[in-house]
């Protein structure tokens, strides 16, 4: 009797702003797996595209090209902690399904607020937690990432930057007062044109010897110099990417070498884990529907908490697979793909099933 080829399926740990690793890791997929194979196979991306490395804006646009670039894959997209949080500071997480505000989130961690330096410019009064955190000033060592913190608690600065916009700027007026005298001592610099109607001062260059106040006796000593903002520097486009990931994916049949051979299995794709000690159904329930009136979504940021797989999973062998701890682990059925942990010195890391092969950005491969 015939039998079917299983499908391979790709899983892509987290990338975390790192175009460069995410385009030789998806060149080696392609050079290390036959190409019709390549060509059908299902690829998920386990989370985590933005914050820490230099490209979010890159790595989404190449994410977003997958599509129409490989029609007869197919694409999933998991969404990560820090991918949450960045689409809370932009505004369009779903709004909480039992009416609360998004500032009820706040409550049951409101003291880490001062250390964790939590964003409190305009749009925080109804923004969820994880985005006033990912928006924050967070200073000093990181010492579990043994670096120093970029910006925020979640290392958002490279993110703001990739947008080409200061850290921290969500819709806000900039407001930057000059005294004449500082423009006197820029005078040699720049020129003034003064728009009375949009009340806005536009500084060109000009080299001139003659200082501000004698060439523009009608210069206004005060003004307020509008800065692009991230929610406007996003594209629409990256928005709606962001708007449409998934907290979980499930897939039925899908293949594994195991020590007992070839075997079918269902597979659930978390970007963090599952929690011991809870219902399966229930976690699988909240994370179908985007639950956002939760502050922390273990199943996205946890740690010890889900790295196992829950008890009631292994009666019946179920993959879980995940990225987010900043290490490969392939224990049984429990898959952790993420060497990189968004760390400039480690490689973005995927497994191929069913043969579990791994393949990394740094790998070196012939056709």
């Amino acid at each position: 009797m015939a039998t079917t080829k299983p499908r391979v399926l790709c899983c892509v740990g987290d990338i975390h702003g790192y175009i460069n690793k995410l385009q030789n890791l998806w060149s080696n997929l392609e050079n290390t797996t036959h190409p019709s194979d390549f060509s059908t196979a299902l690829i998920i991306f386990l989370g985590d595209y933005c914050d820490r490395g230099p490209n979010t804006k890159e790595v989404l646009d190449f994410l977003i090209s997958l599509p129409s670039k490989y029609p007869n894959q197919s694409h999933v997209f998991l969404c990560g902690n820090h991918d949450l949080a960045f689409s809370a500071f932009l505004g369009i997480l779903p709004i909480p399904p039992d009416g609360s505000s998004f500032s009820d989130t706040w409550n049951e961690f409101e003291m880490n607020e001062k250390r964790e330096g939590w964003y409190k410019g305009e749009g925080y009064e109804n923004m969820h937690l994880q985005g006033r955190r990912w928006g924050g000033r967070m200073t000093g060592f990181n010492h579990a990432k043994n670096t120093e913190y970029k910006g925020s608690i979640y290392d958002a600065g490279p993110t703001f930057e990739s947008y080409g916009v200061p850290h921290g700027s969500a819709g806000i007026n900039i407001y930057t007062t000059f005294s004449m005298e500082m423009l006197t001592d820029f005078g040699n610099i720049f020129c003034v044109y003064k728009f009375d109607f949009i009340g806005i001062l536009i500084l060109s260059y000009l080299s001139t010897p003659f200082p501000l106040a004698v060439k523009f006796p009608y210069f206004v000593p005060k003004t307020n110099l509008m800065c692009t903002d991230l929610i406007k520097a996003v594209p629409d486009e990256h928005k709606k990417f962001l708007a449409g990931l998934v907290w979980v994916h499930e897939e039925d049949d899908v293949s594994i070498e195991t020590k007992h051979g070839l075997q079918n299995c269902k597979l659930i794709a978390v970007h963090a884990g599952l929690e011991k000690g809870k219902s399966v159904v229930e976690q699988l329930n909240y994370l179908k529907a985007k639950n956002t009136s939760i502050p922390k979504v273990e199943a996205l940021s946890g740690r010890k908490n889900v790295w196992d797989i829950p008890e009631e999973l292994i009666k019946t062998p179920t993959i879980v697979i995940s990225g987010h701890h900043g290490k490969v682990h392939i224990e049984d059925y429990r898959l952790i793909i993420d060497q990189g942990g968004g760390l400039e010195k480690n490689p973005v890391a995927a497994i191929v099933l069913p043969s579990k092969k791994m393949v990394l950005d740094t790998d070196q491969f012939t056709k």
